[in-house]
């Protein structure tokens, strides 16, 4: 089997791929990047809490221009799973207003971003609808 990486720290791989975040102790925030204390309340203690892997889909942009090498068209979105807001690209469908609504129902996926010299893999999470939009 190759071995595979995730790309971000709080991407959990395996059989259940899911997203991990830091969760405040006092107030219940909820943060993916490394805190010393809470934006919200200043708490100092944190608890990892897995997020939910389906979602609605709350915002989102047609990406046009990006930094050299970054495929465009793409979509970036925000999405709400389970009242944890997830930064995040729409994958597995095309990216236009056609195929993309704000409301839609997204489920989390992964895909490999690229491979190193020795063969292991990098992998990305996205969302994708979980059926056409009608």
């Amino acid at each position: 089997m190759t071995e595979q990486i995730p790309l971000v720290k709080y991407l959990q791989l395996g059989d259940h791929p899911h997203l991990v975040a830091s969760e405040c102790v006092s107030c219940h925030a909820r943060f993916f990047d490394r805190r010393n204390a809470c934006a919200s309340c200043s708490g100092v203690e944190f608890e990892p809490v897995d997020i939910a892997t389906e979602g609605v889909l709350t915002t989102f942009t047609i990406v046009a221009h990006a930094a050299p090498g970054i495929p465009v068209p793409f979509v970036a979105s925000v999405i709400d799973c389970d009242g944890t807001s997830v930064r995040g690209n729409i994958i597995n469908v095309p990216p236009d207003p056609e195929h993309i609504k704000i409301g839609m129902k997204v489920r989390l996926a992964t895909f490999v971003v690229g491979q190193d010299a020795a063969g292991t893999e990098a992998i990305g999470f996205g969302f994708e609808p979980l059926e056409a939009v009608a």
